[in-house]
């Protein structure tokens, strides 16, 4: 659903009448297509991270769930291109008269592959199971105490904790996404002079290499902690931002690709991370829709505003630096924040069993159950019969019923 809402309504955009033909009524129908790409964003992101997640063995979660922010951020580079790729063929006037649809316009037959693939694919096991069993999954993260299944009043009041949480630390870290996906090119254009085709091609090989480093701080994440990566992500943004502006109001091409590299630098540690970090806050039968909650409301408040917000300090204040001196400050609240979060690398997700990669280790799995700091028997899905059971067999076979 949220692929075909994303693709009608941006195949929609590329379609619409101009005002010159409908008046007042394109505006209005063009906020309602953006309003609708909205809700499919949303309901997309919390989708894609939880159902990557419940796929991925929990030694190399981070690792595979970051390629969903490498694919983004991809997205991201390569709309960019084929937007500066238009203006220079067509030449201005062209873009403004018809050449903006062209983009739109595309998003039909990617969105028709998309929905194949997508419809190819299974459940995660570990939503499987929890159809099966879903009053014991759906657990107190704190309390153990048995949820059931609840609408989004009853996740945000039995985890309203956690979900503030993340909501700090997705509010944070989008800021600094939004700041460097939809912001630079305008605040280089609007502030520091260069036209709208170098305002858009110089983010372009800042966003295709951070891009590709993605995966290698998720895979860092699953050697020392999503906590330490993340700290990595909100301090070098306290640290790099001033520097990053600095070199952007220079104005020389090497200077401002420095700057925006510093922007992306700690974009590469923070948001990645988030998609395997986040998830493992929430037991399996409400993880989508607390993950919703958390991360809707942070980007709605926060992250999809930084544009705005940004531009009305500069203009209020008159001072070029002010977009780092916000990115430090929410950052700031950030590195407080990771302290509290609960660290899930190499940890399975509450409410699930465990998830391995080979049979190799299963068995190492099994064998250390007993005394393996990485295995919280207490968010375990088991219920008396389990229990029963693996008092009975533990000591003849050396494993558990199951296994």
């Amino acid at each position: 659903m949220t692929l075909m809402l994303m693709a009608a309504a941006t195949f929609a955009v590329g379609l619409l009448p101009g005002y010159a033909v409908l008046g007042i009524w394109a505006a209005v129908l063009l906020v309602v297509t953006k309003l609708v790409q909205g809700f499919s964003t949303g309901g997309e992101y919390a989708g894609a991270t939880t159902f990557v997640c419940e796929h991925s063995p929990d030694r190399r979660r981070g690792f595979f769930v970051s390629f969903l922010d490498m694919g983004s951020y991809l997205g991201f580079a390569l709309g960019a291109g084929l937007v500066s790729a238009l203006q220079l063929t067509l030449g201005q006037a062209q873009m403004e008269a018809w050449g903006w649809r062209i983009p739109f316009l595309i998003a039909g037959p990617l969105g028709i592959v998309a929905i194949y693939f997508r419809m190819k694919i299974e459940e995660s096991p570990t939503f499987q199971a929890t159809l099966e069993a879903e009053e014991e999954s759906a657990r107190h993260p704190e309390t153990g105490e048995v949820l059931g299944p609840v609408g989004p009043v009853g996740i945000f009041k039995a985890h309203w904790r956690r979900i503030v949480l993340a909501m700090i630390l997705v509010a944070a870290a989008n800021t600094v996404g939004y700041a460097l996906t939809s912001y630079m090119p305008t605040y280089l254009t609007s502030n520091k002079g260069y036209d709208e085709i170098h305002g858009t091609l110089l983010t372009i090989p800042v966003l295709v290499v951070m891009s590709l480093c993605i995966p290698f701080t998720g895979h860092l994440s699953d050697k020392i902690g999503r906590r330490p990566v993340l700290w990595i992500g909100a301090v070098s943004t306290v640290v790099l931002s001033a520097p990053a502006f600095i070199l952007i109001s220079i104005g020389t091409v090497p200077a401002t690709i420095a700057g925006l590299a510093l922007v992306a630098f700690p974009v590469t540690f923070f948001v990645a991370n988030l998609a395997s970090a986040l998830p493992a806050l929430f037991p399996t039968a409400h993880r989508y829709g607390a993950m919703g909650i958390a991360y809707n409301f942070a980007v709605a408040i926060f992250g999809g505003t930084t544009p705005f917000i940004i531009a009305s300090l500069i203009q209020a204040t008159g001072n070029d630096m002010m977009p780092a001196y916000y990115l430090m400050a929410t950052s700031a609240i950030a590195a407080v924040t990771i302290y509290f979060l609960p660290e899930s690398a190499r940890r399975h997700l509450p409410g699930s069993m465990p998830s391995v990669d080979s049979e190799e280790a299963a068995r190492e799995l099994v064998a250390t159950q007993d005394e393996n700091p990485l295995l919280d028997m207490d968010t375990l899905p088991f219920d008396s019969s389990y229990e029963a059971a693996r008092a009975s067999h533990v000591g003849h076979s050396g494993t558990t019923p199951g296994s």
